[in-house]
């Protein structure tokens, strides 16, 4: 918690998901895992804080890593737009210098870019493919790999999973086969409408509502998670401010169209070719109500998921 800057005495949900979380996790992506159990172990604070400290490097060389395979993954996406005009239902990925611990990441972000089941692998160095799938509403990624299994047997060596996350194994030399065949299945399964991207939301909130009072009350009713999401909420704000910060992570100040508070929002992992855009005036955000916890400081901000120029 000290190397990730955060207080033990106002930690939220959100805070081991997306800070303490990636942390430990990284040992086992990129090298060890037993790095992250020793810390968990420890009883002595100077030798934790070597620990921490090499996780917390080994999590910046993961996002390094990750958004370099990212940039390839893209590449790879525009190359079979132009082939085929349109992006297949379900894309399934390969780059031989991808590294194993960071395809499902990269499954991850490819999904959520372009709303469609997303498989990707990297080499395992003995002429295999491991592979990383994510998935959206109304595909079984587990259940769609089954199928393919009976339908093709040998295509893929072994996997397994569940309805939004499997991993799986085949030969290199079978990938363009699994890639069409993939391809096929999800088209054929999937209702074409769940490709566009929709945003299901809770609705707007009224200013009055925009206060740090619900924000707290919507973090006392954490943790959320699978089955039980956090509330998303949507509306159209003046953007008065926008900036990078980071790497990629757009830091806002926006203010309801109808009237209401200045409020401070971020957008993580935006696509820097679009934003910032000091050409857009107004936005329709989808966003989490949070608190912004910083040097003792507690601040009303909204965590963005989707923004729309209008």
């Amino acid at each position: 918690m000290e190397i990730a800057n955060r207080d033990p005495q106002k930690l939220a949900a959100s805070d081991l998901g997306f800070a303490l979380g990636p942390r430990l996790n990284a040992a086992g992506r990129l090298d060890d895992m037993s790095v992250g159990v020793a810390l968990l172990l420890c009883d002595n604070i100077g030798e934790a804080r070597v620990l921490a400290n090499e996780l917390d490097a080994l999590n910046q060389t993961r996002k390094e890593i990750e958004q370099g395979m990212q940039a390839e993954a893209l590449t790879l996406c525009q190359q079979l737009e132009r082939s085929a005009d349109t992006l297949p239902g379900g894309l399934a990925m390969y780059h031989p210098q991808w590294h194993q611990g960071v395809v499902g990441i990269l499954a991850s972000r490819i999904k959520e870019r372009f709303h469609r089941p997303v498989i990707a692998f990297a080499p395992t160095g003995d002429g295999t493919l491991k592979g990383s799938g994510r998935s959206i509403q109304g595909l079984h990624m587990r259940d769609a790999l089954e199928r393919l299994d009976t339908l093709y047997p040998g295509l893929i060596l072994k996997f397994g999973g569940h309805a939004m996350a499997a991993g799986l194994s085949l030969e290199e030399a079978r990938f363009e086969e699994f890639q069409q065949r993939f391809g096929e299945l999800v088209t054929e399964w999937l209702d074409p409408a769940l490709l566009q991207g929709e945003v299901v939301s809770d609705g707007p909130l009224a200013a009055a509502e925009m206060s740090m009072e619900v924000a707290q009350m919507l973090r006392d009713a954490g943790p959320w998670g699978q089955m039980f999401p956090e509330p998303l909420f949507d509306g159209r704000f003046r953007l008065l401010q926008q900036r990078l910060v980071g790497e990629r992570h757009l830091k806002v100040m926006v203010e309801p169209v109808d009237g209401g508070p200045l409020l401070d929002g971020i957008a993580f992992n935006v696509d820097t070719s679009i934003w910032p855009d000091n050409g857009v005036r107004e936005v329709q955000l989808a966003y989490k109500l949070d608190i912004n916890e910083f040097r003792g400081n507690r601040s009303l901000q909204l965590i963005i998921d989707h923004l729309w120029p209008n």
